[in-house]
């Protein structure tokens, strides 16, 4: 019988762990003792998992202590893939992770990465780490697989065990073998890719079109503002035609889009081909957050509002709606552009973890509304608790509001994405 052990608990390891859990004796590892301590109550901030959920797991046990793991026969690597500030993927935390699972392997044990890499950097990063810290040699003494994760935050319906898996594993018999571990816990079933690298592959890409399929929609915004045309009036009379695909203009952050391309051009570049489609996508969408901040001063300037020291709502800071993950938001683009005017700048957000947007941005998030203040509003994430919002009150105070979700009544707002 299995024992699992997940490195790492959060929105991609936590949601694993509870579900195989449920099977297999499993063990949800992690480095910050907080959140172990937090887990081991059945909290989970990232808000994923409900107290019913933690139960059901009857077979699952969190720790932050090395040697609890040391017994399992299965380690399932889920830290976070992110790039650095010159947009190159970073991999500190991904080959820490390795580097400590090569340190207590035993030999028959099974690495399986869910992490997001590029194509090649299991068998040419992780691989030789592994082999150079135990000794041990791959499909003799140690097996491999990959899995690419398909987590979506705050996703309610398309949750874990209801989305195709992708397999794979260093050879035919490990495949298979990891095939048949997810095959447990995946009722939506699974797809056995016929390499490691395909199975890598296949994860950069899904996401990779999504944001070229984003950034596309959002060119046309940029074009339909200088014609003084709405872009999702566009959009609706297109889509009455049965092959458009209907994508909608905005930000693009979280941990898998916007960050995912660029995994895929580093790759690319590294052997001598320059992806252009992929990064012009990538430069029209990392530049919206600009393009919004300075709409909305012209916005200002139009209705003769003062610029300088003026004070501007950003509503939404998370970088999706109705989840608190902040991880690469694009809002911090909003705020820093607008902050460069002078502008005096307040953020709510009622799903963001107050003392993660400090730490990680230095930005203060106000808990209280008062319409009367502001001079501009920014609605930058579709939070469902927006909605019961009174922009009529905004209104009354002469305010600009930029509705880049398109939420809310346009009888109330001045521009949209």
């Amino acid at each position: 019988m299995y024992k699992i052990a997940i490195i790492g608990q959060g929105y991609v390891g936590l949601p694993l762990a509870v579900a195989f859990g449920q099977v297999y004796e499993t063990i949800g590892f992690d480095i910050d003792e907080e959140r172990i301590h937090q887990l081991k109550e059945a909290k989970d901030k990232t808000k994923q998992i409900s107290e019913n959920e933690f139960k059901l797991a009857s077979k699952l046990q969190f720790s932050s202590r090395l040697k609890d793991i040391e017994s399992c026969t299965i380690y399932i690597i889920t830290v976070p893939t992110p790039i650095n500030q010159y947009k190159s993927p970073d991999l500190s935390l991904l080959l820490k992770a390795t580097e400590m699972i090569a340190k207590i392997i035993k030999k028959d044990d099974l690495v399986i990465y869910e992490s997001t890499v590029y194509p090649g950097c299991t068998e040419e990063d992780c691989i030789p780490l592994i082999e150079k810290i135990s000794g041990f040699k791959l499909n003799q003494n140690f097996f491999v697989g990959y899995s690419p994760e398909r987590i979506n935050p705050g996703d309610k319906v398309n949750t874990l065990t209801k989305i195709c898996k992708v397999t794979s594993g260093s050879n035919p018999a490990t495949a298979e073998k990891v095939n048949q571990l997810y095959q447990k816990i995946i009722s939506a079933g699974t797809h056995l890719a016929p390499s490691i690298k395909v199975a890598e592959a296949s994860k950069a890409i899904e996401n990779a079109q999504r944001d070229v399929n984003i950034s596309f929609v959002n060119e046309l915004a940029l074009i339909f503002d200088r014609m003084g045309i709405d872009t999702h009036d566009v959009i609706d009379a297109a889509a009455t035609k049965w092959n458009f695909l209907k994508f909608k203009p905005g930000l693009v952050g979280g941990h898998c889009i916007g960050v995912d391309p660029y995994y895929l051009a580093h790759k690319a570049e590294a052997l001598g081909y320059h992806p252009q489609v992929i990064l012009s996508g990538r430069r029209v969408n990392d530049n919206m957050g600009m393009f919004v901040a300075n709409k909305l001063i012209k916005l200002m300037l139009k209705k003769e509002q003062k610029i300088r020291q003026s004070n501007v709502l950003i509503l939404g800071f998370t970088f999706k709606e109705n989840c608190p993950d902040i991880r690469n938001t694009r809002v911090i683009d909003i705020y820093n552009e607008l902050i460069s005017f002078d502008l005096a700048v307040d953020v709510f957000d009622p799903w963001a973890n107050t003392s993660e947007v400090w730490s990680e941005y230095h930005i203060k998030l106000i808990k209280k509304i008062i319409p009367k203040k502001y001079q501009a509003i920014v609605i930058a994430v579709a939070h469902q608790e927006f909605l019961m919002l009174d922009f009529e009150e905004f209104q009354k105070n002469n305010a600009v509001v930029f509705d880049t979700k398109s939420i809310i009544d346009r009888k109330f707002v001045d521009a949209r994405l």
